[in-house]
């Protein structure tokens, strides 16, 4: 981590940890983005592997690709969440670990990380985009939520602030064209997810 990147940049693991059963509970589970999960499916194939980075306990979006056939793992920094995302699927693929650090043995058809990478400060993003282009098969598909220009935000979970942070859209654009990939979509704002800025990528 840099020097100057903000401390709450730290805390995250520690936030989710401790509020992982109120997360969860409060966690809506009426799945309004799946207009962008069945655009990032579109892209797989039938049964593909697809690698779910922070995907917290699972519900609901882990579970709606586990429901459409894809054989899913599932990628998250705080053990409390993995423990309820296998207590719902005990033979699913639950594995704790950092997503800028990311090491695994399989590569993937598609990765995504909604509401979880951007988490992480600026320069663990670069190190995370570098990561899941290396665990992509070629013509896999990156699918993030990200904000809508560079910057830090403070958010909230349960009563902990929480980090977030963006690079700009041209600088996600730029690392990930060198990294053999392709923006295929990026809006900003989308009205119909729920303001969420949503980046998808293609590997060539």
């Amino acid at each position: 981590m840099s020097d100057d990147t903000h401390p709450l940049a730290a805390d995250v693991r520690r936030v989710y940890r401790v509020n992982a059963a109120r997360f969860d509970a409060e966690r809506t589970r009426d799945l309004w983005e799946r207009v962008w999960l069945d655009r990032f499916t579109a892209r797989l194939p039938p049964g593909g592997r697809v690698l779910d980075a922070g995907c917290g306990a699972g519900d609901p979006i882990a579970g709606y690709l586990i429901a459409q056939g894809f054989r899913v793992t599932g990628l998250d920094a705080s053990a409390p969440m993995l423990a309820l995302a296998r207590s719902r699927w005990p033979d699913g693929d639950w594995r704790e670990g950092d997503m800028a650090a990311l090491d695994l043995p399989e590569r993937f058809d598609g990765i995504l990380g909604w509401n979880s990478f951007f988490h992480l400060p600026p320069d663990a993003q670069h190190k995370a985009l570098a990561a899941f282009a290396g665990h992509l098969r070629p013509r896999g598909v990156l699918l993030l939520t990200v904000g809508p220009e560079a910057g830090e935000r403070i958010g909230r979970v349960g009563d902990d602030p929480v980090y977030h942070a963006s690079l700009s859209p041209e600088d996600y654009r730029d690392t990930l064209a060198r990294l053999g990939l392709t923006v295929l979509a990026f809006v900003a704002e989308d009205p119909a997810c729920r303001g969420q800025t949503v980046l998808m990528a293609g590997k060539r």
